[in-house]
């Protein structure tokens, strides 16, 4: 399966995907500030993004995915605690440490085998999700129903970060400056473990990274290559990589993706297309491309303006 970007034009996609690049690297804040009130948040042209934003807390009751990863919201999400043996989360003052239930311990059992299988200390964490999920202010287009994580390509220090760290840290680039390949001095046998580890997980769909990193795991991997289908090139990723899950079982209202074809995504003619000088350079457009208008809670799932409005689970 091929999956140059037929439907989306390609300079809106690179200024998309280089947004949630530029997002992991963006620093955060030990003293956010809550965000003001809206002058009339029932107006049906405010964007969708601006309302759940304003959510701290998810809504009390059982977890269910409501809608699509780029168009949805999500009841009874859970945090992801923000320090544990094998894991610590970042950019805290994002609040965006939420998820399903499954996820969470998707993103536990990958930090122990980090540990065990490349010998990192443990993964640091990025952005998982909202209290709610839906659009976010800045960065994703996706990440909106609680499956989504994003996982830095920088090993866990050896001590507990401190708040400014977690803040302020950058994570590590891992793509040459000509884009062409990955930088051998920061990519070690050790990311493709962690990567493997993380493919190799039943319930993940997709894994994200930056077509540099997916020659280099093409290249590099041995053995029992069956788990390389499942992540694909995408724009940006250079310096994390991103998890997305298949939808939790029973939850009826999850709009999955459709399963991608299940060989390597290795052959030139597939991977090949990613270096080529109009995607890695592509020409200025001749005018700017106009700004597409914000989602309106309208056209996210109807149940999600429920979600929107539930009170809120009392905070731990």
């Amino acid at each position: 399966m091929h999956l140059r970007p037929l439907l989306i034009p390609l300079v809106s996609s690179l200024v998309l995907f280089a947004a949630a690049t530029v997002l992991a690297q963006d620093k955060g804040t030990v003293e956010p500030k809550d965000l003001p009130p809206l002058d009339n948040p029932s107006d049906p042209k405010v964007a969708a993004k601006e309302l759940f934003a304003r959510k701290l807390l998810p809504t009390a009751g059982p977890p269910w995915v409501i809608g699509a990863y780029n168009r949805g919201c999500i009841a009874g999400a859970k945090e992801m605690p923000i320090t544990g043996d094998t894991w610590q989360v970042m950019r805290l003052s994002r609040n965006r440490n939420w998820g399903h239930p499954d996820l969470i311990a998707l993103l536990k059992r990958l930090s122990k085998n980090a540990h065990r299988d490349a010998g990192w200390p443990g993964i640091l964490v990025g952005d998982m999700g909202q209290p709610r999920g839906g659009p976010m202010l800045t960065g994703h287009a996706s990440h909106q129903i609680g499956i989504d994580a994003d996982i830095w390509l920088t090993p866990m220090p050896d001590h507990l970060l401190s708040r400014e760290e977690r803040e302020e840290m950058s994570a590590t680039m891992m793509v040459r400056g000509d884009r062409l390949d990955i930088d051998p001095n920061a990519w070690t046998p050790q990311h493709l473990a962690v990567i493997r580890d993380a493919a190799l997980e039943p319930s993940v769909q997709r894994i994200f990274v930056n077509a540099a990193i997916k020659k280099a795991l093409c290249r590099e991997a041995k053995g029992d290559r069956s788990w390389l289908y499942k992540v694909r090139p995408w724009y940006g990723h250079d310096y994390h990589f991103h998890i997305r899950m298949r939808c939790p079982p029973g939850n009826s209202e999850c709009e999955g993706q459709k399963e991608q074809s299940e060989d390597d995504g290795c052959a030139p003619s597939e991977l090949g297309y990613w270096f080529k000088d109009e995607v890695l350079h592509p020409p200025p457009p001749k005018e700017p491309p106009k700004p597409r208008p914000p989602i309106t809670l309208a056209q996210l799932p109807a149940a999600c303006k429920q979600v929107l409005h539930a009170p809120a689970a009392k905070p731990k």
